[in-house]
């Protein structure tokens, strides 16, 4: 099988129902920033520590269904789409990690080990993820638990930042206002 089609040539693509639709459309963007934030998430894999692979793993697999579920726009019942169980998963780890972390007491500059400062930056993305994903809901109908999960995952993305950097050793250093 070939990798190239030469069917983009003109500026259009299909979505996953075969509609053709530009590649400038919000819907791409939309999902072509979840996968930009996907691949960025491949480069912080592995990190030293296991429990966080394994989430950055199940988190790069969610970011699939956010893509199937943005290029998808009349999901049949068994489609990929991200629900509510989703949302609650990151929810569930954000808790459980916030133990093991000391309370915020003020913002914190996005920096750190390696990985802390990716995921940080990985943070972010999700961050323009999720705005695009908000235009897009703005122009067409889709999924909010999409878009709740995209909220929730910077948090989450958040969180393992600081707990990579608390393992690592590397203090959170406030900005100077």
């Amino acid at each position: 099988m070939s990798i190239y089609t030469g069917r983009g040539d003109e500026g259009e693509t299909d979505l996953r129902d075969m509609t053709r639709v530009s590649k400038a459309s919000a819907r791409i963007e939309a999902y072509g920033t979840v996968d930009e934030l996907n691949a960025l998430i491949g480069t912080i894999r592995p990190t030293d520590h296991d429990d966080i692979n394994e989430k950055l793993a199940t988190i790069q697999n969610h970011l699939h269904v956010v893509q199937a579920d943005f290029a998808n726009p009349n999901p049949d019942e068994d489609d990929p789409v991200i629900r509510p169980a989703h949302v609650e998963t990151v929810e569930e780890w954000i808790d459980a990690y916030d133990d093991e972390l000391e309370p915020l007491t003020s913002f914190i500059l996005p920096t750190g080990s390696d990985h802390g400062a990716a995921l940080h930056h990985a943070r972010t993305v999700c961050r323009r993820a999720e705005r695009r994903a908000v235009s897009l809901g703005m122009e067409e109908q889709i999924n909010e638990d999409a878009i709740q999960y995209l909220n929730r995952l910077s948090d989450g993305l958040f969180t393992l930042a600081r707990v990579v950097n608390a393992r690592d050793g590397e203090p959170e250093d406030a900005p100077d206002y």
